[in-house]
């Protein structure tokens, strides 16, 4: 937190350590120890005589903020309009390093409890979401994340089953959640794609495995596919050429 505070004195207009250091009540050596570590970062930058000022960092970061809002707010219609048909949970997601960063949720109508929250990061094995942002990769990319989830606390899984699965979910564009993350939550996702054809998100259509057997599993496929399309037709995406799966 006291980090945090360094760089918003910074954006306040202190770009040197005694003002910095009065604004935060702290001493000048605990301020100067802050602020090397964030220099040392890239959240802040020194220049000898002109002093502190916001780093390449916050840049790189704006920059992402300002891309992940875009598209989210191209989604939101979409997403909106596929949970009222569906009358379940709907969440939107992006790639966040090992990760799918949960970035938007429309609620849905059933009285069940999905424990997702927007900020959520999940891993990309156990989830659909995950699974349709990574749909893309190379079997080895999929063995790999395998691993380092299994490392990170993930439950136990038959590997040649789930591999099998997911080369099923390459070739229909569709991956599944079958209580994998959540016991008793069930999810249909897909991947959306930017203008190039690269795959910058995904959604998912949750619900209980009461309201999620095979069969419904099944038949919102198509719809969760054709919503994932018209987002990324908004993206400037266009589907004359399909991914290579390796």
């Amino acid at each position: 937190m006291r980090g945090l505070d360094v760089v918003e004195a910074v954006a306040r207009g202190a770009t040197t350590l005694t003002p910095m250091a009065a604004q935060l009540g702290l001493s000048r050596s605990t301020t100067h120890r802050l602020a090397s570590s964030l220099v040392e970062r890239g959240y802040l930058a020194f220049t000898p005589r002109a002093g502190y000022r916001l780093g390449p960092k916050l840049l790189e970061l704006g920059q992402l903020a300002h891309e992940q809002a875009d598209i989210v707010q191209v989604a939101r219609p979409h997403l909106e309009e596929l949970s009222a048909r569906t009358e379940d949970t709907v969440h939107f997601g992006v790639l966040d390093g090992d990760r799918a960063l949960y970035l938007d949720k429309m609620p849905g109508r059933r009285r069940i409890t999905i424990s997702s929250r927007i900020g959520d990061r999940q891993p990309l094995t156990s989830t659909g979401l995950g699974k349709a942002l990574m749909i893309d990769r190379p079997a080895a990319f999929w063995i790999a994340q395998l691993d380092a989830d299994a490392r990170d606390g993930g439950l136990p899984v038959d590997r040649d089953l789930w591999l099998a699965r997911m080369r099923d979910y390459a070739a229909t564009g569709c991956a599944f959640d079958l209580e994998e993350n959540e016991d008793q939550i069930r999810c249909v996702a897909a991947p959306v794609r930017d203008a190039g054809g690269a795959i910058v998100g995904a959604l998912s259509v949750s619900s209980a495995a009461q309201y999620m057997n095979d069969a419904r599993m099944r038949d919102l496929a198509d719809l969760v596919v054709t919503t994932a399309h018209d987002i990324s037709r908004d993206l400037g995406w266009s589907d004359k050429e399909s991914p290579i799966v390796a």
